[in-house]
């Protein structure tokens, strides 16, 4: 019982912990800061053009897709400044290789989107 109970506390604490750092990205980080107000921007274009329920799909995952890898790369950014706060080359190159991984998201994601809106403005 006693460690049902523990578990139990461990998984609050564990919310509690991701609410903040999420508190913390959204309140003072540049770049999440500028791809929630574009995930705003994109959904209120998406009630405008009444995109279909399949497409809000799509549109969620590739919102959700770039807050997590800008979240990742900010996290690993963060992480090889703590390390190795002067610059190194191999810092550089890690810190390099996780922009290119949120700037593959945002690959994907212009893909979704342009899937989903250049038929609309075609048709």
């Amino acid at each position: 019982m006693q460690e049902e109970r523990r578990f139990f506390l461990n998984r609050i604490k564990a919310i509690k912990y991701a609410f903040n750092g999420f508190r913390i990205l959204i309140t003072s980080e540049k770049s999440i800061i500028a791809q929630v107000i574009i995930a705003f921007i994109m959904t209120i274009i998406g009630f405008l053009m009444n995109i279909s329920a399949t497409e809000w799909l799509f549109q969620i995952f590739a919102i959700g897709l770039i807050l997590v890898a800008e979240s990742l790369n900010t996290a690993i950014e963060k992480m090889a400044d703590f390390i190795h706060p002067e610059y190194h080359q191999q810092i550089g190159r890690i810190k390099d290789i996780s922009a290119g991984a949120a700037f593959f998201a945002a690959i994907i994601a212009v893909i979704i989107g342009l899937i989903i809106y250049v038929p609309k403005f075609i048709a």
